[in-house]
């Protein structure tokens, strides 16, 4: 389990500071929000708007399910309202990191099992129905911890995952991709190491049928990691790879192919930006992965990037959280919106006296944007899942 608490010390920006209490809140700037929970942690970390104009949310909770920690899914209306929740796990921990409505309006989630398996944790793969009620899961992995961090239903209706290997690995640990038929069957699968940690974070089918692959690389010489971008073929194989870093802590951790066939990267960066603090880092390149152009944001205190999205417009929505312009130095949600050049044009950060931590954005259909993240200054329980409708 070390390598999973080290590798997920990044994405789960939910585990720092636990503790913090609900206190009193900002006046609200939301269109609505909701918070899922009960008395203990629960996390949200993946969003998407539905067919039917609502939404559905994947995280992990402690408060419900069989375990310490079940994967919870959670569907809403368009007003956020809670219509049925599922929760999957046995009497060990599971994490659930991504999902997706699927082209029969089921659903696909990915994460990690511990309870289930045949090492110390698999990579998980759920298909749900239209209600959430599974129609089968597949397990994959070895003797170590194994795990996943991104799902996407590909266009012969199979499924392409992205992960985190330690059972089969050159380095200390592999980013792992996997492409399944739409049974969960895999049809192929393949390791990529760079250096001695090689982490995943995002995978997309590309135009020509590829996959784009996005995290972050390091060895044990340097010791700090920079932004990796790999492009594959149809069958995984890589076409191209690219770093982006300094001399500091880089990390890449959401990824979308624009409408010019290149991609918007999100992350952080302890190199560029504020001196002596990291700073969201957003990054442009073109259909070949050279970088066109990269935008820093953040203050004189910790800020950090985990979701991008490329909006109606042409620009860009950008999430993660903030320590530089919260309340009283703690943690809050930001949300940035820039135009097609990286520009900002407006931000707007969300929170209380607790610490709140923005994992998953997307522009709803109506042109607003649906937030997910996790909140200790609302709720019921240390943590609570936090799911905010925004219309600037």
């Amino acid at each position: 389990m070390k390598v999973k608490a080290f590798v997920f010390a990044g994405l789960a920006l939910v585990l720092v500071g636990l503790g913090l209490g609900n206190s009193v809140a900002q006046a609200p700037t939301w269109e609505w929000t909701r918070t899922f929970g009960g008395r203990e942690n629960d996390f949200g970390f993946s969003v998407q708007q539905t067919s039917d104009g609502g939404y559905i949310l994947l995280g992990t909770t402690y408060s419900f399910g069989a375990g310490s920690g079940d994967i919870w899914l959670i569907k809403t209306d368009a007003d956020g309202n809670k219509i049925w929740e599922r929760t999957f796990g046995g009497s060990k921990g599971e994490w659930g990191y991504s999902v997706q409505q699927t082209s029969d309006d089921g659903y696909i989630l990915l994460g990690e099992t511990c309870s289930f398996g045949a090492g110390e944790c698999d990579v998980w793969l759920i298909k749900t129905d239209a209600d959430g009620n599974a129609q089968w899961d597949k397990t994959f992995g070895g003797r170590e911890s194994d795990f996943g961090t991104s799902v996407q239903q590909t266009s012969d209706g199979g499924f392409i995952l992205l992960g985190q290997t330690s059972s089969f690995k050159a380095g200390e640990y592999d980013v792992w991709l996997i492409k399944t038929d739409a049974d969960g069957n895999v049809q192929w699968d393949k390791i990529f190491s760079r250096n001695d940690w090689d982490v995943s974070r995002s995978v997309q089918q590309t135009s020509d049928s590829g996959y784009i692959l996005l995290g972050y690389t390091a060895s044990f010489i340097t010791k700090r990691f920079d932004v990796w971008l790999v492009k594959t073929d149809a069958n995984g194989n890589i076409e191209w790879e690219r770093t982006f870093g300094g001399s500091e802590d880089d990390r890449g951790y959401s990824m979308q192919q624009t409408s010019d066939s290149g991609f918007i990267l999100l992350g952080y960066t302890a190199s560029f930006g504020t001196e002596g603090s990291p700073d969201v880092w957003l990054i442009k390149t073109d259909a070949d992965g050279n970088r066109l152009w990269d935008r820093t944001f953040g203050g004189s205190d910790c800020d950090k990037g985990t979701s991008v999205q490329q909006t109606s417009d042409g620009g860009y929505i950008l999430l993660g959280s903030t320590c530089s312009f919260g309340i009283e130095g703690s943690w809050d949600v930001w949300l940035i919106k820039t135009d097609a050049s990286g520009n900002k044009e407006w931000d707007k950060t969300f929170g209380g006296r607790g610490s709140d931590y923005g994992t998953s954005a997307q522009q709803a259909s109506d042109g607003s944007y649906i937030l997910l993240g996790t909140t200790s200054s609302f709720g019921a329980g240390l943590y609570d899942i936090w799911l905010i409708k925004y219309r600037p």
